[in-house]
């Protein structure tokens, strides 16, 4: 692989990307950019590029934490800095690799130093190295969550805190943080795509004369790297002067009252949570004018901020997909317009002078929204509530095909539907479920639905290294090595510490899990009212899933078979998606359901042997087609519980006469029968409640009659 970096301004197309990245790179307190998007589409290419773009910096000699001489950080663990030499090099690109260790990234207690010289000495991570550079996470969706939780922070605050195995030591951490995904790999979850500054989705180009340049230029590349970088040189050098002529401007403009009441009123319109899409906001519209030359902010910044800053902001539940209403934007911007033309200026709101005088830099819109904000957006609320009520409900009941489900006849939950297939319905609404468990410790990947041995969580012992020494543990190791001090002829402070002393350390968290679902979608189901609830049953689940980072399957039987409705993934939503076009009707192969899913979990085992998979079976225990049908499934349902799998079955039989044939099917798997009504959490605990307050009744009543005796 070359050296020489792929030149950011011969990538073709992706406007928005392009501007996103420059104006982090312009003013880095934006927060960074999330860079969404299919595969294949130079996401990464394009971030690598823009590290060559980037200023060089001035280091104090010597010091690991990359400080600036004209302006050392005095809590720098090398500090104090005072009349020392400096040097220039380039701003660093630090990449994140996916499988990183939290140790790695804010950096540890150095342990040959500790153990061989008897000194307590830091060893810097990465957000260390990436200090004024840049931090790239590709993959970012696939970082366990609490990684992810702690490089944003350190991005937001600039400084990156370090209390771990006796170290204490706090340094400055500003780098222009990018992350990249796959959203077909899974989402983030809403909480941590808040904490990117700004988001931009990219897809390759359908035109087929820009794939054909885009071809052209990365052979040409790969053919000679230099000579390709060569004749984008002169392009590249100007870019770089731009940034940082837009950076020595960027003190210089003005964010008026009138710019940061149209930047509230938006925020107001769009319904954000927090302020937090408000300040990002005002940084954005303020990099943008010194982007272009400006020394003051104008609508077309507001306007533009807002695309880039609120359409990851918008999410309401973890399946909603991110985007703007730019219809929406340009009628709140106007509304806020015509208000701004008949209010009279002296009667302006008062909280609003105070945001401008602290916008003159990166930082100063974060007292505006604070002091503006709600005053600033209650104006257009009452005349964008009309518009945004039938946007958020319009999904919630029809499906997706509109005029085809109402022209559906109604099917008795009593009999079995006619063996053609029904048009999709819509899910219910989704609720917050029990949580289900699979039995034992597991080692899987951490998560946070079963109790499981992980490299996350609270120590609960020591033990001896099961391989390569991964997680010290340090009393433990020191206890093992004590006893032998006079034997190994210990002098000084250093102790002597043979392998056979190391201890690991053996946390338990909980990790996540392979949930499999099973779904009849059979003529049985098909009742509009009960297919809707058990989509919303289902859907819930789903939701659960993502909420505890679990990976997820689909299969559905109907008709004469069973199909592989969605592989085992991570992303919840392409399983959401598909529940929703799931049509029904025809037989109830049950067995030939239960067989596709021992198939699958076997294939899984192999590929993952430490996830351990969960089995949830939606049926309600009919089984039709063929000769002993019943009694077929019944045998698949015991291969099931010889291998122990642990399994749900979601009992959707309903009507005054029940036949019990799904709890049967769950005592057969060795797992546990849950009905739709017992499936909600909070009639989980209403039921607990009630059953306490029986019991206190009947002890009080027990109690009287004793009295009276």
């Amino acid at each position: 692989m070359s050296d020489v970096r792929y030149p950011f301004t011969a990538i073709v197309g992706m406007a928005d990307l392009r501007l996103g990245l420059l104006l982090n790179a312009v003013s880095p307190a934006v927060g960074g950019v999330l860079v969404r998007g299919e595969k294949g589409t130079a996401k990464s290419t394009m971030v690598r590029a823009l590290a060559g773009l980037l200023p060089s910096i001035a280091t104090v000699d010597g010091c690991r934490f990359a400080c600036d001489p004209a302006a050392p950080d005095p809590q720098c663990p090398d500090g104090p800095h005072a009349a020392v030499e400096s040097h220039e090099r380039p701003s660093q690109l630090v990449e994140l690799p996916v499988g990183v260790a939290e140790d790695r990234i804010v950096g540890s207690l150095d342990l040959e130093r500790a153990l061989a010289e008897g000194v307590k000495a830091y060893e810097p991570g990465l957000l260390a190295r990436a200090h004024r550079g840049v931090l790239y996470i590709d993959e970012v969706n696939l970082l366990q969550d609490h990684v992810v939780d702690l490089l944003l922070d350190a991005a937001a605050m600039g400084r990156s805190y370090v209390e771990r195995e006796g170290v204490s030591v706090r340094h400055a951490a500003r780098f222009l943080l990018v992350g990249t995904m796959n959203p077909e790999e899974g989402e983030l979850r809403p909480q941590l795509l808040d904490r990117f500054g700004l988001t931009v989705e990219i897809a390759a180009t359908r035109d087929p004369a820009e794939r054909a340049e885009v071809v052209r230029r990365r052979l040409g590349y790969d053919a000679d790297p230099a000579g390709f970088a060569a004749r984008f040189a002169e392009e590249e050098r100007a870019l770089a002067e731009r940034i940082t002529a837009a950076r020595e401007l960027l003190p210089k403009v003005e964010l008026t009252d009138v710019a940061l009441r149209q930047i509230t009123a938006v925020c107001a319109a769009f319904e954000v949570d927090g302020l937090r899409a408000d300040i990002v906001m005002a940084r954005t519209a303020v990099a943008l004018a010194a982007w272009d030359g400006r020394t003051e902010v104008l609508e077309e910044d507001v306007r533009k901020a807002a695309q880039l800053a609120l359409p990851h902001r918008r999410r309401r539940n973890p399946f909603d997909a991110p985007g703007l209403d730019e219809e929406q934007l340009d009628r709140t911007l106007e509304e806020h317009a015509q208000q701004q033309e008949e209010e009279p200026e002296p009667e302006g709101d008062g909280p609003g002078p105070d945001g401008g005088g602290d916008d003159d830099n990166g930082g100063g819109p974060e007292g505006g929204p604070d002091g503006g904000g709600p005053d600033g957006g209650g104006a257009p609320e009452p005349s964008d509530g009309g518009p945004e009520a039938p946007e958020a409900a319009s999904p919630e009941d029809p499906a997706s095909e509109g005029p085809e489900v109402p022209a559906q006849p109604p099917v008795p939950a009593q009999h079995p539907a006619p063996a053609r297939e029904s048009a999709p319905v819509a899910a219910g609404d989704p609720y917050r479920t029990r949580l289900f468990t699979v039995k034992g410790t597991g080692h899987g990947a951490q998560g946070r639905r079963s109790p499981a041995e992980t490299t996350g969580g609270h120590t609960i012992r020591a033990r001896r290294p099961q391989g390569a020494l991964a997680r010290l543990h340090l009393t433990a190791t020191l206890q093992a090595a004590a006893p032998h001090q006079a034997a190994r002829g210990r002098s000084g402070r250093a102790l002597v510490v043979h392998k056979d002393d190391f201890r690991e350390q053996v946390r338990q968290g909980r990790e996540s899990n392979l949930v499999l679902f099973v779904v009849d979608a059979s003529g049985s189901m098909a009742a509009r009212q009960r297919m809707t609830a058990v989509k919303g049953a289902v859907l819930s689940l789903l939701m659960d899933a993502y909420q505890r980072r679990d990976k997820i399957g689909m299969i559905t039987f109907r008709g004469s078979g069973a199909e592989l409705a969605l592989p085992p993934t991570s992303s919840v939503e392409v399983g959401a998606a598909r529940l929703e076009s799931l049509p029904t009707g025809g037989r109830t192969p049950l067995a030939a359901g239960l067989l596709r899913a021992h198939e699958v979990l076997r294939v899984e085992r192999l590929r993952d042997p430490s996830r351990r998979p969960l089995l949830v079976v939606v049926t309600d225990g009919r089984a039709t087609g063929g000769r002993d049908a019943l009694a077929q499934s019944r045998r698949a349902a015991t291969l099931f519980a010889a291998q122990g799998t642990a399994s749900v079955v979601l009992d959707c039989e309903s009507g005054p006469v029940r036949l019990g044939l799904a709890r049967t099917l769950a005592g057969l798997l060795g797992g546990t029968a849950v009905s739709l009504d017992e499936l909600r959490a909070e009639g989980v605990a209403s039921l607990v409640r009630e059953n306490r307050a029986a019991d206190r009744s009947a002890n009080r009543l027990t109690t009287s009659m004793r009295k009276a005796a």
